[in-house]
């Protein structure tokens, strides 16, 4: 059965993707630039450290009521954190290549604005639903 999302859940699971966030543009910034890395091998250890970040700030924050064990919770947190991306990529494509709206701006609204907020939404509920499940749920978390 899915329980209704709490305002503390929501609440939450934003404050441990800003965090998370701001992880992940912290070592992209600092492997592309002081340590000469390329811009792939940066975003993906970047990337990696962030679901790292995120699934920790997950599991002892909002999600702790529940028991993930072992590797799978962390590699499903992982797979719905790629299809976020996913979504992001797809956004930024489709607007770019199939619609023409090839400025800067419209590159960031359809990549950073509208594909980050579905992604958001369907990461929110992958996490919830595959990786932190409803079963052990204890509440809301206040902080």
């Amino acid at each position: 059965m899915v329980t209704p999302v709490r305002r503390g859940e929501l609440l939450g699971f934003a404050t441990v993707g800003l965090v998370a966030y701001a992880a992940d543009l912290a070592l992209f910034t600092c492997l592309r630039g002081p340590a000469g890395c390329g811009p792939l091998t940066a975003k993906s250890l970047s990337f990696a450290a962030g679901c790292t970040v995120a699934y920790a700030g997950n599991a002892l924050g909002p999600y702790r009521g529940t028991r993930p064990t072992g590797l799978r919770p962390y590699a499903a947190f992982v797979a719905v954190n790629l299809v976020g991306a996913l979504v992001q990529l797809l956004c930024l494509t489709i607007s770019h290549y199939g619609l023409g709206l090839t400025s800067q701006r419209a590159d960031t609204v359809s990549g950073a604005g509208i594909g980050m907020a579905l992604a958001t939404v369907l990461r929110f509920w992958g996490i919830r639903t595959l990786v932190f499940r409803d079963e052990g749920r204890s509440g809301s978390w206040t902080g």
